[in-house]
């Protein structure tokens, strides 16, 4: 598998909450938020239809 698969599978996998940790968290430049590269799309689609960032995750995952 080459790397672009293994990400997109990670992706995949990731929880609601992951995601929604990772979307509040991520350092600058992540490549997962980096709109040149295909993972963007595919980390907002599944991201959104998983339900975003909702009230009770963010409480759960705070502020660090």
């Amino acid at each position: 598998m080459n790397i672009e698969k293994d990400e997109i599978e990670k992706i995949n996998k990731m929880s609601h909450e992951e995601m929604c940790r990772l979307w509040r968290f991520a350092p600058s430049g992540h490549p997962y938020f980096d709109t040149s590269l295909p993972y963007f799309k595919i980390f907002e689609k599944r991201y959104l239809k998983l339900g975003g960032m909702t009230p009770q995750i963010s409480k759960s995952i705070g502020w660090e």
